[in-house]
């Protein structure tokens, strides 16, 4: 059977499938009661701390000061969301967050093209061109993905300081993506493994290279884990912390370093709203790529799963 004809027979079977599943049941069960209750529970104790946060950024200080983090505000006020953004103060500047979430950017855009490229090349040379020495170097980068990243940080403090990148933009983007490749490898290497070796061997012998089979063969079968690594590698490298405050620099700070200085500022009145919002904008980002690409973040890591 073709691959088109396998595609169109595939929904109307499941769908005969659930057409035979019988009624739905009438009246709710005892299980059912308890799978709702624990559902929403569940639903309530992740979005009840976001509920309190997006509330009190829209509250005045004085509506604050009342206490009662469960009301909501008397009157919408996005004074805290301006002032988050653009005169918070973060140190010594009081710029706003916004000067942080540039610098996530110019990091985040680099880091992530690179590390993806890198893994996805070396995860289709190790997984098709079984190279000599292809295990052992799977083995070492699977352990890399393994150690805490906290042991590599004064040795690579003293390398980049010797080669004179510490504390500069492409200091910062070459640690993202040192610590990125071996789960990228990882993600590709198992993704092309479980692709049909036949087309491989057809493009040998048709005279396709390494590169040609990689770009015309392999990419254009590579979008759902594209979309798993790309997922990935944006939520972690925007969420650290520990990294961008050692290797970034003072000129390159993240937007959770940024966020850091803000909430723990020891001036003055500490500005819970302005915190809340501060807090909420920095996590925009990942929270709108795992809102946007979820479904098919899930489909990718199905894809990897039965293919690894």
């Amino acid at each position: 059977m073709s691959s088109t004809a396998t595609q169109t027979a595939f929904p109307a079977t499941v769908g005969a499938a659930l057409s035979h599943r019988g009624p739905k049941p009438k009246h709710l069960t005892a299980g059912r009661v308890g799978l709702y209750v624990f559902l929403g529970l569940s639903a309530a104790f992740f979005l009840l701390p976001l509920y309190i946060m997006v509330v009190t950024s829209l509250k005045t200080m004085d509506e604050v000061r009342l206490a009662n983090i469960f009301a909501w505000p008397g009157s919408v006020n996005l004074d805290a969301w301006i002032a988050a953004w653009s005169t918070a103060c973060t140190g010594l500047d009081c710029n706003g967050i916004q000067v942080g979430f540039f610098n996530s950017v110019k990091i985040l855009i680099p880091s992530v093209v690179l590390s993806i490229a890198l893994g996805s090349v070396t995860g289709y040379a190790l997984s098709l061109w079984r190279v000599r020495g292809a295990n052992l170097l799977f083995a070492v980068l699977l352990l890399g993905a393994f150690i805490p990243y906290q042991v590599f940080v004064y040795p690579l403090v003293r390398i980049f300081s010797v080669l004179g990148i510490y504390g500069s933009l492409p200091g910062i983007v070459f640690v993202h993506v040192i610590f990125g490749l071996p789960i990228m490898t990882l993600l590709f290497r198992n993704y092309y493994s479980g692709l049909p070796v036949e087309l491989f061997k057809a493009a040998r012998v048709d005279g396709a290279g390494f590169w040609q089979i990689f770009a015309h063969v392999l990419l254009p079968m590579s979008t759902p884990i594209l979309i798993v690594a790309t997922i990935l590698q944006v939520t972690g490298i925007w969420n650290d912390f520990i990294l961008g405050l050692v290797f970034a620099g003072r000129d390159n700070l993240p937007m959770t370093v940024q966020l850091n200085n803000i909430v723990n500022s020891g001036q003055g009145e500490k500005l819970y709203n302005v915190n809340m919002a501060a807090t909420i904008l920095t996590a925009t980002v990942p929270l709108l790529v795992y809102f946007l690409s979820g479904r098919w973040f899930v489909r990718g890591i199905a894809a990897g799963s039965v293919k690894g």
